[in-house]
């Protein structure tokens, strides 16, 4: 037993402590309330940046529809815009349903183990435990919140510099230009491959709505969809089409003007390599090449067709397709989406055109959704100082003050591209893709559109020889497996399943040394677009 002289000891020993503890004790609630304070306003800060992203295209929806519906009141029927109203309600009550449901989820799927980890550092904090305290994980929450509104948004402006096209830099000739569209040819980033002057070529149409730098994802992280046609020495070729804005030539173009700038452009390539082009159409790309090649222009200068992801029959469509379905008739309408420029002419909305991506997946791409999917991914993310890294081998992703952000570039790059590459587009073209979702293709192939007042009939590529390979994602959500694949009712084309989704051969499966790299061969004997172009190119070298 301890002595009088030990216990008085210990006695004044923990007297003397106890002011220090009680300070620092003090201390800690205060900093915890601070970020308390601090995560609430940061809180009401983020969250607002998302729904204030969501509901401006929203405010110009109403604006189109108010001018829409101030001639149709006036000519319609009010039983039938009644009728057409109340059918619109239902509708909306269904999204509001599917987006409660998804902010639910969310909210539970963040803070359901959050507050298994609060009761932990709580337990800690009382009974003096290692582990996290209930001061650090306040700190943290108020963390994981600045990273989300503040440092997380920057970081996506910031990758701009390396997502995408820019031809102003090395590594792209300007070939040809209409007054539509420039050509560009794609030259290989990898130094030690050298472009094949007597190789097959390839001319690759982008999608309008998704736009072209979606194809040149990544290059310096050898993510490029077309770079991987060029870094295997193919000769390469982009169409890009000009500014909508500046360019009131693009703002009025038709199908028409599409199949015969794709012509000249393809006569070009033609005569440069002596060899016919394939033409690689991505997403919707790929349904203005079928059209093109279907109206006989590109006759004698094409003789493989490539697609990816490519919505041929959109009425197969079980999100987009369904959802126009849905739509009351009276509402399934291009008039609600267009916007008058000053010069007069009319053109879809870019923004609204996004905008209905995310109403029709509202359970996914609601705000609240969204913010609570990124808390998610930045939680456990932690701030990695600039020497750190650099002293690892391993150079910052991202500048931001005196931390790095350590999020991959792929993450910055594909909200960096859904968040700013959104582009107004030309009425006709517009109505070309509204229509093969409204209008399914014909019992004997024949497409919902005309070109030149000619008919479209799929089976005309099997008259003129025409190779098919038919690219898809195996979940794909966006261009589903029915809606990319209905051409195989009418004519015979290869196959291939990729894995993922809409963008994962632009993205994933673009880089060479990934398990689906676009020159490899797959399962049951399926070929990458590149591969395909490979193999076409040998056994041209074998029959000449």
């Amino acid at each position: 037993m301890k002595d009088w002289f030990d216990l008085t000891s210990d006695f004044y020993s923990y007297m003397f402590q106890f002011p220090e503890k009680t300070l620092g004790m003090n201390m800690k609630m205060i900093e915890a309330a601070g970020n308390i304070i601090k995560a609430e306003q940061t809180y009401r800060v983020g969250l607002s940046k998302y729904i204030n992203d969501f509901m401006i295209p929203y405010a110009i929806a109403v604006k189109y529809i108010t001018h829409v519906e101030r001639g149709k009141m006036i000519h319609a029927p009010f039983a039938d815009s009644l009728e057409s109203y109340a059918e619109l309600l239902e509708l909306n009550l269904d999204i509001a349903g599917k987006e409660l449901a998804g902010r639910i989820e969310a909210i539970n799927n963040f803070y359901l183990p959050e507050l298994n980890m609060c009761f932990v550092a709580w337990l800690n904090t009382v009974f003096n435990l290692e582990g996290e305290d209930i001061f650090e994980f306040i700190a943290r929450h108020a963390k994981t919140l600045e990273l989300v509104t503040y440092q997380y948004h920057q970081s996506i402006q910031d990758i701009k510099s390396e997502f995408g096209f820019h031809f102003e830099k090395a590594g792209y000739i300007k070939a040809a230009e209409t007054d539509r569209f420039d050509l560009y040819q794609v030259l290989p980033n990898d130094k030690k491959v050298k472009v094949r002057e007597n190789g097959k070529p390839v001319l690759i149409i982008p999608p309008y709505v998704l736009g072209s730098n979606v194809l040149a994802f990544l290059p310096g992280e050898n993510k490029s969809y077309v770079h991987s046609f060029a870094n295997q020495g193919i000769p390469t070729y982009i169409r890009i089409l000009k500014n909508i804005q500046t360019n009131p030539v693009v703002q009025v173009m038709t199908g028409e003007d599409d199949a015969l700038d794709a012509r000249f452009f393809c006569e070009q390539i033609k005569a440069k390599y002596g060899k016919p082009v394939t033409l690689n159409g991505y997403c919707q790309g790929g349904f203005s090449a079928v059209c093109d090649l279907l109206s006989g222009e590109l006759d004698g200068l094409v003789d493989v067709l490539i697609t990816c992801v490519s919505p041929i029959d959109g009425t197969r469509s079980k999100g987009l397709g369904q959802f126009l379905r849905d739509l009351p008739q009276r509402f399934n309408d291009l008039a609600y989406g267009t916007k008058t420029l000053p010069n007069g002419n009319q053109v879809a909305d870019g923004d609204l055109m996004s905008w209905i991506y995310k109403i029709k997946s509202m359970d996914d791409e609601a705000p609240i959704v969204a913010f609570y999917r990124d808390l998610m991914m930045l939680k456990n993310i932690p701030d990695v100082d600039h020497q750190e890294q650099k002293s690892a081998g391993h150079p910052p992703h991202r500048r931001l003050g005196e931390k790095e952000l350590n999020v991959s570039k792929t993450a910055l790059a594909i909200n960096y591209w859904l968040t700013y590459e959104r582009n107004d587009l030309p009425m006709a073209i517009t109505k070309m893709s509204f229509n093969s979702y409204n209008i399914p293709i014909t019992k004997d192939g024949t497409l919902p559109v005309k070109l030149f007042d000619r008919e479209l009939n799929l089976k005309r590529l099997k008259e003129k020889g025409i190779k098919w390979l038919i690219c898809y994602g195996e979940k794909d959500d966006l261009v589903e497996k029915a809606t990319a694949l209905a051409p195989l009712d009418y004519v015979d084309a290869e196959v291939t399943m990729f894995p993922k989704g809409h963008v994962a051969m632009a993205t994933s499966w673009s880089r060479p040394t990934s398990e689906y790299a676009l020159h490899k061969r797959f399962e049951n004997n399926q070929r990458g677009p590149v591969r395909y172009q490979l193999d076409l190119e040998k056994k041209y070298e074998k029959d000449s």
